[in-house]
This record gives C-alpha cells, structure tokens and sequence, in this order.
C-alpha cells in the first residue's frame, strides 16, 4: 500500500467521523437532554445508557432503593413532558431527538400496595439526577408499560464512568432486599392482563389458625411441622453439621380432609417467613415464586392444587409443560437455602409419576386421609363447641357420619343452629339430629360431594377440583 492509498484512508476516516459526529447533533439535544448533559459534565449522546430489568412485584423495593440512594447527595427528581409519546422512547431517544423536544415536567406515580393495608406512591416515570461514589449519575425509573411493549418495569442508568455504573447497579440489588417490603409477608403473584409474566404482588392477611383447630389423625401434623418448622429452627445447626435445609413437603388426599387449614397453620407457626401462594394458574408463577424466596429467606412457597396443571400439557409458558417447571424450581435452590416448598394435592397420581423420575424434589410426602372414627369425633366436637349440644349427641352423629370430613361436620352444624334461628330458640339435640338426617338423604348426594363426603355418584362428574377445608379463602388486600 503506497502513500497516496493511505493518505486516502486517512482522508476518508476522518471523513466517516465528521458524518457521525454531525449526524449526532443533527439529533438535537432535547431540554432534557441539556439537562442531563450539565448533570453529568459530559456529552450526553456520547454516555451509554444501561438498562436493569425489574420486575413487576418489586418496583416497590427498586423505588425505596433508588429513595435511599438519592438520600446519601445532593439529589433531583423530575418527570418527563409530552404525555404518552415519551414511553416509546428509551432514555437516550429521551435526550436526543429530531421530532419531540421533551422537557422536564411532573413526575408520573402510581399507588402500589406494601402491605394488607398499607401502600406507597411509587416513582412510574422520573429521572434521578444524583451523585454515586462521588460521581454524577443519571436514572430514568420507569414502571412496566405493557400495551407499549414495556413487559417489565426498568432503570436506565447513565454515567460517564462505566465502573460506576455497574456499582450503582450492585447497590440498588442489594438495597432491593435490605429494605424490600415484601420480606416476611403473606403474598400471591399477580399476572399482567398484557402479558403472562407477574405483574404485581397482592397481600394476604398471615393466618391465626392454632394447632388446636386442625384435626388430624394422631401425629401427622407434628411430623409435617417439624419437617417444615423444626428445620428452619435448626437451621444454623444444621447447615453446621453440612445438612441442606431446602424441603419440598407433599400434602395429599380427598378434598376437605384439611390440606389448606394445615398449611394456613404453618404460616401461622411461622410469623416473619416470607410466604407465597400459588394457585392453579397462578402456579406459571414458579419461577418468579422461587427467586423471590431465595432472595427473601426464610422463606415458603405454597402451590395449592398443583395437580389441576400436572395432567393439562397445554398449561406452559415455554418449551416444557408447567408441571416440569415447577419440578425445575425444586431442584433449582442451593441446599442452604432456608426454603420449603409446600404442594398440596387431590390426586396424587398425576404427580407421582413425575416426582418419582425426578428424585429429590418431595423430601416428605403425608397423606391427609379421610378421618377416622376418632379423629371425626374430634372435628365434630370442635366445631360444635360452645353450642348446647350434649356429648352423647355429638358423638352419635359423628359415629353415624362415616366416610364425611371437617367440612360437613362445619355445615352441620351451621345448619342446626339455622333452623334453632328461624325458631327463635336456642339450639338443641333435636336440631342436630335432623340436619344430619337432611345432609344424609339421597337429594343431598351432591351436596356431601361438594363437602368432600361419599355420595356423589353421578357419572361423569368429578368433584376432586378444591380443598376448601374451612370455608374461609385468603383474600387480598
């Protein structure tokens, strides 16, 4: 290559770089653009922006962290003008742009829950303009916008530095769980009416069910307490002695045989754990469920009928069927992580297959079976106390109400009291009597189904869909 040649490459380099410098500030700098260029000290369209995803149910921790860290500088926050046509834009499209000259205006916020009964306004769209370690920094908080495209709600960071930036994003993680609200409560994940990934946490009241109020037969709920409860409080103990403290526990057995009561119990023996409940089709949740819990150890994760999706392959969000993807978040915790996940099921035959070639997911498997005679004279006394019932009355109904479960024992009784009610009169023995002889005929078949009792025989129909053992849902606040 002659002279001539390079001195015409060099020609044309310089070319090329005058091109792209100048179509730059042909995309001129917006007012907040200017803004952020006097913030930063530096020219802004030559700052790389760097996005850090955050999920829909923790944009309230991103929010506290980012409040934290503009608490430790001098600090700004502003919104960005011209409506809706600034969510199309990514930070830099915000700073520089041909068409839209956006300007600092009001902060967008958005009211999201911390709790059963307290909330927080939450930064939706703003810029933070602060300093970090000594240098300045730029933060675009934005929550997910869904019908823009915008699965996920984000931070986009810029600096000048490259090392800061990636600092500052260490340090809104970790203030993420020091100071993240969800830890220690009851929540479930909800999904977005956009899209398939969860959107928000909703919070559930912690149940106050006592052990007296779940009966079982005799030593089932020590053994599943302990494994679940006694763990977690040997925990130093045994991760010192090189054990692993992850469990998964299968409940199994007829519906209304107490499955739900016993896990509301646990989350009641367990105050400060962080719990969340999957449901259903909330179950697609698993993987957001389980890095939660990681995150907010000690921690449960609760999938209530997880056999309504084992059998249905066309319940997937991905390449594997739902039930394969909550076998994959059992295997997918580190064994020190103080964690249990809690399965309940009516048919376990639909999981047992899958649990079997996947070894090591269920440590415990407990059989929560229909009560025997003893155990139903136990439910039939707890839920009939107080009430002036004989002994000798309570006793024979439960004697007679073989094959039946603490949910018929509960509306038993309800309808005893009902028809002393419409009397105007206290309820008697009589009373008692006589709503069993009703919950017992043949017209009441269906009715002792749908309480989880023998009965139901009509082909075709199967009643194995819910465990509802009390009559009492958690409900979100």
């Amino acid at each position: 290559m002659d002279s001539d040649q390079n001195s015409f490459i060099e020609t044309f380099r310089t070319f090329l770089e005058d091109v792209i410098q100048s179509s730059h500030r042909d995309s001129r700098l917006t007012p907040m653009g200017e803004l952020v260029e006097q913030h930063l000290g530096a020219d802004a369209t030559a700052v790389p922006a760097v996005t850090e995803t955050i999920l829909g149910h923790r944009l309230v921790d991103a929010d506290l962290a980012m409040a934290e860290l503009r608490t430790r500088s001098e600090s700004r926050l502003v919104g960005i003008s011209h409506g809706q046509m600034r969510m199309g834009e990514d930070l830099p499209g915000l700073l520089t742009n041909s068409h839209v000259s956006f300007a600092p205006g009001p902060v967008d916020y958005v009211s999201i829950a911390t709790g059963p009964d307290t909330e927080r306004q939450v930064v939706a769209s703003g810029l933070h303009l602060f300093e970090f370690r000594g240098q300045p920094v730029a933060v675009l908080q934005r929550e997910a916008r869904p019908q823009f495209g915008q699965e996920h709600a984000r931070l986009e960071i810029m600096a000048t530095d490259p090392a800061i930036t990636a600092a500052l994003i260490r340090e809104v993680r970790q203030l993420m769980v020091h100071l993240s609200v969800l830890r220690g409560q009851v929540l479930s994940l909800t999904g977005s009416e956009f899209g398939n990934g969860a959107a928000g946490a909703a919070f559930l009241a912690r149940p106050t069910v006592a052990a007296g109020d779940v009966v079982l037969a005799d030593g089932v709920l020590d053994q599943v307490v302990r494994h679940v409860v006694g763990i977690g409080a040997q925990r130093e103990r045994l991760v010192a002695a090189g054990q692993h403290l992850k469990r998964g526990v299968l409940l199994y057995g007829p519906p209304g045989t107490g499955k739900t009561l016993t896990v509301r119990h646990l989350l009641a023996r367990t105050p400060g754990t962080t719990a969340v409940l999957l449901t259903g089709p909330g179950i697609r949740f698993i993987t957001e469920a389980a890095e939660l819990a990681r995150a907010m150890q000690p921690a449960i994760v609760v999938l209530e009928d997880v056999d309504l999706v084992a059998g249905d392959r066309e319940m997937h969000f991905g390449p594997q069927p739902l039930l394969f993807s909550v076998l994959d978040a059992l295997d997918g915790l580190d064994g020190d992580a103080d964690v249990t996940f809690l399965l309940t099921t009516n048919r376990v035959e639909l999981l047992e297959r899958a649990l079997a070639e996947r070894p090591g997911r269920v440590d415990l498997a407990v059989e929560i079976d229909l009560p025997d005679a003893d155990t139903r004279r136990r439910l039939f006394a707890l839920y009939s106390n107080g009430l002036p019932f004989s002994s000798g009355a309570v006793v024979a109904a439960a004697d007679r109400a073989t094959g039946v479960t603490g949910s018929f024992a509960k509306e038993l009784v309800r309808r005893a009291v009902l028809t002393a009610a419409e009397a105007s009169r206290d309820v008697t023995d009589d009373d008692l009597a006589d709503a069993l002889e009703q919950l017992l005929s043949a017209r009441e078949a269906l009715t002792r189904s749908l309480l989880g009792g023998p009965g139901g025989d009509e082909p075709g129909i199967d009643f194995g869909q819910g465990d509802d053992d009390d009559g009492i849902t958690f409900e979100p606040r």
